[in-house]
């Protein structure tokens, strides 16, 4: 069982039990699942491209991603139907907790001017955000890096609305901006 994970179970847990005695304890929000992707323009032009970012991503996530493809032509991005344009990484259990946990106290003290992310989610529960480059993860080696590629992260909760999410994150650890008091 991952650090992160024995903190939900042993902390967190009652925590949010004390915090909402209304609700049943299966109402309680649990994070399911991570999503990691990445567009890449680059692999329209470059074939070498998707191989180096998908070694990337199998380096910070611990599993292989997949190819995400287009569903469709359009001619005005020179894009054919089926042509590989990305890459998708969905982690679950220890995987996930495990890089929730590297992300809050490793990664995100190291973006440069970093000051918290913002408490908005999507209103459903779950919350995304992106970084603009890959280098910020200690398992990327700068110097294979031929060029930055920035990532979508997408935590999702069983939470049904941003403020139960907001405090789930909270209490795992994610870096949230500072709330003013005025």
């Amino acid at each position: 069982m991952s650090r992160l994970h024995k903190k939900f179970k042993e902390e967190i847990v009652p925590e949010l039990r004390a915090r909402h005695p209304d609700r049943s304890p299966m109402a309680l929000p649990v994070m399911k699942k991570i999503v990691i992707s990445m567009g890449l323009a680059d692999a329209l032009k470059d074939k070498n491209a998707l191989q180096e970012h998908s070694d990337e991503l199998k380096m910070l996530s611990g599993q292989k991603p997949i190819v995400t493809r287009s569903k469709k032509a359009i001619s005005n991005f020179k894009l054919r139907e089926d042509q590989p344009i990305g890459l998708m990484v969905t982690l679950r259990g220890k995987r996930m907790y495990d890089f929730l946990d590297r992300f809050c106290h490793i990664v995100s003290p190291r973006i440069h001017d970093f000051r918290g992310f913002s408490r908005k989610g999507d209103g459903r529960g779950n919350y995304s955000f992106g970084l603009s480059d890959q280098q910020v993860f200690p398992e990327i080696n700068l110097d294979k890096v031929k060029r930055a590629q920035g990532m979508n992260i997408t935590v999702v909760t069983t939470a049904n609305n941003d403020e139960d999410s907001v405090e789930l994150l909270t209490l795992l650890g994610f870096p949230f901006k500072e709330i003013s008091q005025k």
